[in-house]
């Protein structure tokens, strides 16, 4: 995939050794289902990868529900080398993967911060992006979204197959400016980029 094509040595060790930890990890604490396991670049990281390049730059890039990891985790070791001023942060309320996340960004020494806390119970971020990654449905992401985005931000949301029917009902409460961008590891999935939101 042209996604990764380009990346840096370092990068694509870095992608390595986070891909080992969570083979390592999973048994234990179901970072990932059993069966992507056996799929983690295609199904995780490279997925991950595509979200990071659907962003511009920004210095506070905030992941919700961060789970093992994906998209924060990749995004932080893309950035490593290709925006370095970035600092991300990870918000995810099971502690047992809070630990994991912590563990990945020490290991990987990685320029991100673990909240371990519910998202609507964390100080507003103010980020540049706000990403999250199989988490709710879109009427449900935007109330996390509008808590931590800052204006002039973008979310990015990646959604399957009723990313419309999500949208549709996303309106009856939300005002908000989208593309929608079609997924290069999955001809059924679309990424949102969603900016301008507004309660209705």
């Amino acid at each position: 995939m042209n996604d990764i094509e380009n990346v840096s040595r370092e990068t694509l060790d870095a992608l390595q050794k986070y891909v080992s930890l969570v083979e390592k990890w999973n048994p234990a604490i179901n970072l990932v289902s059993k069966k992507s396991v056996e799929d983690l670049w295609e199904r995780h990281i490279l997925d991950s990868v595509q979200i990071y390049r659907c962003a511009e730059p920004g210095k506070i890039w905030v992941d919700i529900g961060s789970g093992g990891g994906f998209p924060g985790i990749v995004a932080a070791i893309m950035a490593k080398t290709e925006n370095p001023n970035t600092k991300f942060v990870l918000i995810e309320s099971d502690l047992r993967k809070g630990v994991f996340l912590k563990t990945v960004i020490r290991e990987l020494n990685l320029k991100a911060e673990v909240i371990t806390n519910r998202i609507e119970k964390v100080q507003a971020m103010n980020a540049d992006i706000v990403s999250a990654r199989a988490l709710a449905n879109l009427n449900a992401l935007l109330s996390y979204v509008d808590i931590h985005l800052a204006k002039g931000g973008t979310a990015l949301l990646p959604k399957g197959i009723s990313v419309d029917q999500e949208i549709a009902d996303a309106k009856g409460n939300w005002q908000f400016q989208y593309d929608k961008i079609q997924s290069k590891t999955d001809s059924q999935a679309f990424i949102l980029k969603v900016k301008d939101i507004v309660s209705a």
